[in-house]
């Protein structure tokens, strides 16, 4: 009995990795092709959180936080070697605004939340795991919120802590005054995070909900072997 439950672990533990590196192909794939970074003349839209969330879903927060950080890891390189109006915000080797030098206050928004992306959604569908009543209905809800959650504290996370720390950049980049920052702000979070999260929450539940499906069915077909 201890055998087959030690087996039994071992299979899922490198279930896991294979799905770890998998998504992580998968951002690679999306991060340096059009498909997830798309250039604006403000700043670059993604949908890389998508493979973020999905992964934090089926993998849990550890896996996802990695594949978080493989996001920001993309998104550090590509807005250092094709700089857009706000790369000073994700890479410190890009200039401020008018000044000679970059900010290391870029490593924090590019990296922390896209670190909390993989994490956040775990919990959101954990937490519709405890609800009694029809489990499909259910957890069908629950990916369709992770995936909106995980795009919001993306979007949000990453716009709030750039007026934060740097405000004064953003201002004087968008030739604003200060008074009008978070306004700007605002306006570039409903821009891109709208549709952005319509995009995670459609694709969310449908991915998440297949994929473990399969791997269901793998593992019962494996028990009846």
């Amino acid at each position: 009995m201890t055998n087959s439950v030690s087996k039994s672990q071992s299979a899922q533990r490198l279930q896991g990795l294979v799905l770890t590196a998998l998504f992580t192909a998968i951002l690679l794939i999306m991060g340096f092709t059009p498909l997830g970074l798309i250039d604006l003349p403000i700043i670059k839209a993604t949908i890389l959180h998508v493979p973020v969330i999905i992964g934090s879903v089926l993998l849990g927060p550890k896996r996802g936080a990695f594949l978080g950080g493989v996001f920001g890891a993309i998104s550090l390189w590509k807005n250092t070697m094709a700089p857009s109006l706000l790369s000073f915000a994700f890479s410190p080797l890009v200039p401020l605004p008018g000044e000679a030098h970059g900010s290391f206050w870029a490593l924090a928004i590019c990296f922390i939340p896209r670190i909390l992306v993989g994490v956040a959604p775990w919990f959101v569908v954990r937490g519709f795991e405890l609800i009694p009543g029809n489990k499909t209905a259910l957890r069908t809800a629950g990916c369709l919120l992770a995936g909106a959650v995980g795009s919001a504290v993306n979007t949000g996370l990453v716009m709030g802590t750039m007026g934060l720390t740097l405000g004064g950049s953003f201002a004087a980049a968008q030739g604003i005054g200060g008074d009008a920052v978070w306004g700007a702000i605002l306006a570039i979070v409903f821009a891109n995070g709208i549709p952005e999260a319509i995009a995670a929450a459609a694709i969310t539940p449908p991915v998440c909900l297949g994929l473990a499906k399969i791997l269901s069915l793998y593992h019962g077909k494996k028990g009846n072997g």
